[in-house]
């Protein structure tokens, strides 16, 4: 099973994406990216490097909590597992 390594942690990658997601999704919020007219872009959301790189995977599938918009600004669904 591959492991990641953050701040001296082995995180599994399942945590580690879970992990990522949240923070995302947190400043998202922080943001008040809260549906779609209220979506932000990715400089209004304060993410970081690492954050960034992890967005477009994250954001848009069927059930994730993070949504793309068209023009490129990100939201929060409602629906959160």
């Amino acid at each position: 099973m591959s492991c990641f390594s953050r701040g001296g942690l082995n995180l599994n990658s399942q945590y580690y994406e879970k992990a990522i997601q949240e923070r995302i999704r947190e400043k998202l919020l922080e943001a008040g990216a809260t549906s779609l007219p209220r979506a932000v872009t990715i400089e209004e959301s304060k993410l970081d490097a690492e954050e960034r790189n992890w967005l477009s995977y994250i954001a848009g599938g069927l059930f994730s909590a993070v949504k793309k918009t068209s023009d490129k600004r990100y939201y929060v669904t409602e629906y959160y597992h």
